[in-house]
């Protein structure tokens, strides 16, 4: 992996050049591991033309010199604050970026103070993002391997779906069998919502239990060799009423249109409004409360948005979610959401269990 973190930080050297920048400090674990493979949680990366130094704690030094082998390391002497004000003077980095999103007004007074009057702090946010938005093919291999693991995980869960368990219970069971299937944990807080529950989108699993006629949303993902997966299914524990196979049809088509609607060079807000424009039909668009999709990488929400008025245009090697839903407060919410990879002449569903109506 070394040569594929040194031509990673070669196209940072670009963007760099680009913004006319010395330096860029990069405070963001999940950054610092694209480029570095360093998986430590503490720290901060300064990449500079032709040079990248990772700084971190006592704490770290042995991973780190296991797990990087393309940059300098630098144990942290004092705060963290003060050690990279030191690299910065000792390089003479003059024009140093920083993501305003991921640094607090607090850590950049203390930057400035211990970098003193010989650094200018530029924004810029996002130069990392604008790499990883773009996934190699080993990166898809991994995220192949999320996606299905994430289904088989599903799958089994289902069949725990009886009168009487609890959401927590499931959603242990759920987090437990990730990680006998090899992952290191949970891409989020699993979701799992019976009844009446199933509306609220962001749903946190409970002591409730489940009760024969119920709707059950199950959405959970997982984190395999340190890439994200997200899939979201319902079903309903009885024979479901008209109406709420109506709801699941229409919902199931308007992922079916957004996902046709993915391509290299369609804009996230089409691929949003193929969605909508389904709903708007079974005259339930009012019940779509969030976006349709977004980013999925290394972090489990990431570029781009795939939401209503979204400009940005998608390209071979994003990948998205596509997730469409309704809820009706006081009887319970409809989801479902598959990975989609773009190719150039082509998209790839990761995730492939089926996505029709299951009766328990």
């Amino acid at each position: 992996m070394s040569a594929t973190f040194k031509i990673r930080l070669k196209a940072l050297d670009q963007l760099l050049h680009e913004a006319r920048l010395n330096a860029l400090l990069i405070t963001h674990p999940a950054n610092w591991y694209y480029l570095t493979g360093f998986t430590g949680e503490s720290g901060a990366l300064i990449a500079s033309k032709g040079s990248a130094t990772l700084i971190s704690d006592g704490r770290f030094t042995t991973q780190a010199r296991e797990e990087t082998s393309s940059v300098r390391y630098v144990e942290q002497k004092g705060s963290l604050m003060e050690s990279i004000g030191r690299l910065l003077r000792e390089k003479s980095l003059r024009r140093v970026g920083f993501d305003p999103s991921q640094i607090s007004v607090a850590q950049l007074r203390s930057l400035r103070k211990a970098a003193r009057v010989h650094t200018e702090w530029i924004s810029a946010p996002g130069l990392v993002e604008a790499l990883r938005i773009r996934k190699e093919p080993a990166e898809l291999a991994r995220m192949r391997r999320a996606a299905k693991l994430a289904g088989d995980v599903l799958t089994g869960a289902l069949k725990l779906l009886k009168p009487g368990v609890t959401e927590n219970e499931i959603a242990a069971e759920i987090e437990y069998q990730m990680r006998r299937g090899g992952a290191s944990g949970p891409a989020f807080e699993t979701i799992v919502a019976f009844g009446e529950r199933a509306a609220l989108p962001h749903a946190r699993p409970t002591a409730k239990r489940l009760r024969k006629n119920e709707l059950v949303v199950l959405d959970l993902g997982v984190i395999l060799a340190h890439y994200c997966s997200d899939i979201t299914r319902t079903v309903y524990v009885g024979r479901a009423p008209a109406r709420v196979k109506q709801w699941h049809k229409a919902v199931q088509e308007a992922q079916t249109a957004a996902i046709a609607a993915v391509g290299a060079g369609v804009s996230c807000g089409d691929v949003d409004a193929a969605a909508r424009q389904i709903l708007v039909g079974y005259k339930l668009d009012r019940y779509f409360t969030h976006s349709t999709g977004h980013g999925l990488g290394l972090e489990v929400h990431e570029a781009p948005r795939v939401a209503r008025g979204q400009t940005a245009r998608l390209e071979s090697g994003f990948v998205v979610t596509i997730e469409p839903g309704v809820y009706m407060a006081g009887v319970g919410g409809i989801r479902i959401e598959d990975d989609v990879a773009v190719h150039t002449d082509k998209t790839e569903i990761l995730t492939r269990i089926p996505r029709d109506l299951i009766e328990l």
